[in-house]
Formats: structure tokens, sequence, C-alpha cells
């Protein structure tokens, strides 16, 4: 087990799905979380959820793909918790409309969430780390649509695909000031966001055929792979794409 003692982490859209699976292991690891996002009740049970742990929690409402408020979340989160010293950009949306009825609209909201917001998030996290001059580690979840193609998701798997060129930038750019940034790739999981394709038999069962171990995963899964990714000791692992998928990319 990772000791995670004395470090805080930010999971953006960590109360729910594997944000909070990713916060919920960082915490049992002895982090202490804060979680942003906008559904400030569902904010409130994850954080409930944690402290349950012994962890220090807090809920900060924040959309990702606002400057400001990005911004001001940090800021809130370093006074409340201390210096930061991991991010988990996990914040991200979908829509699944063909190429040729996709709106000019529909693939901006989808980039500003999915892209945008991992921009924001990350830029203002490794602010935080130069000016602390402590090192940190910056999390990206990105999606296994980064290495195929997917019917009706050219902006979700456009912004997913922009995030490995993004990481990749980071952990070289960062690397001086001790930063590590990888990238996350969960396969089929059973979140709010993937239900309505679990809840479709005749997908569900594509997708689990396709999957080596022959199941989708569950949010909690993620929970140690997180915490390893957060370890400050680990500082030779950057700029990596750490699969976590049943085997769905290599079958």
């Amino acid at each position: 087990m990772n000791d995670l003692t004395g470090l805080v982490a930010v999971v953006t859209g960590g109360n729910g799905g594997i944000g909070l699976g990713m916060a919920t292991g960082i915490a049992k690891a002895g982090g202490s979380v804060a979680l942003w996002a906008r559904d400030t009740a569902k904010s409130a049970d994850a954080v409930e959820a944690l402290t349950d742990l012994g962890a220090r929690a807090i809920a900060v409402s924040c959309d990702v793909a606002d400057e400001d408020q990005v911004a001001e979340a940090m800021d809130r989160t370093v006074a409340e918790l201390g210096p930061l010293g991991c991010l988990v950009s996990n914040a991200g949306t979908s829509d699944r409309t063909s190429v040729v009825d996709l709106s000019l609209e529909t693939w901006r909201q989808v980039h500003a969430v999915n892209l945008d917001g991992a921009f924001l998030t990350c830029r203002e996290a490794a602010r935080r780390f130069v000016d602390q001059g402590s090192g940190g580690s910056i999390i990206v979840v990105g999606s296994t649509i980064s290495r195929f193609g997917g019917a009706g998701q050219a902006a979700y798997a456009s912004s997913k695909t922009a995030l490995l060129g993004l990481t990749r930038t980071l952990a070289v750019e960062l690397a001086r000031h001790r930063v590590r940034c990888n990238t996350l790739i969960p396969g089929w999981t059973r979140t709010g966001l993937s239900e309505r394709g679990y809840q479709d038999e005749r997908f569900r069962q594509a997708t689990t055929a396709r999957t080596p171990v022959r199941r989708w995963a569950d949010p909690a899964e993620y929970g140690q792979v997180a915490a390893y990714l957060a370890d400050p000791s680990l500082t030779f692992h950057t700029g990596d794409e750490v699969v976590v998928d049943g085997g769905y990319c290599i079958f």
C-alpha cells in the first residue's frame, strides 16, 4: 500500500464513478481529498463516505470549463487542506451523435469540459507546484477510445485523444520542477456516464466478449492505481499511459 499521509489531492468530477473510486484509493492511503464537481448534493454524499474512512475531505463547487472557478477552487482547496500534492483531472462528459448530425455547439460543449477543463485544471496545478517548489503529481484520466474509433463519438474521441498530447507535454515541461504527469486509461467501467451502454444487452455482451477478463470494471478498482500514481516517492515515473482495461486494448 502506498503511503500518502500528508498529501493533498484534488479530484475533478470526484463525486462519483471513476473519480470517486480514485479519490477513495487516495483517502485510504492517507491522503486528504478535495472533490471538485458541480452537483453539490452528490458531492456532500461523497465527502461523507470519505470522512467515514477517516480522511480529510471537502467538496468544492467548480465548473472546470470556467477559468475563474478553477482558480477560486484551487485557492479554497489550498486554504483549507494545505499545499497541493496531486491533481486528478477526471471531469468529463460525452455525447453520442453521428458526425453528419453533430453541431458545432455540441462539439464545443464536449471539448469545453474534456479538453479545456483538463487544460485549465492542469495549468492551475502546475502553477501551484512551481510556486511551491515541492514537486507533485498530475493524473489525467483518458479513455480507450484514444486507441480506437467509435461511431457517434467524434467529439468525445477527439477530446480524449488530445489529452495524450497534453499530458506528454506536461511531463516533459514540468519534469525540471519534479512534477510527474501520467495518463490513466480505464476500460469499460460501470458509471453514471456509461450506464446506458451497460443496460443495452447487445452492447454489454459485445464489449464484455472483447474484454479478456469478461466483465466491466467497478470504479473502486481504480483506487490503488490512483494511490500509486499520486505517490510522491515515485520520482522517475512520468509521461506514461497506464492502461487498466481488463485486456481490452490488446485483445
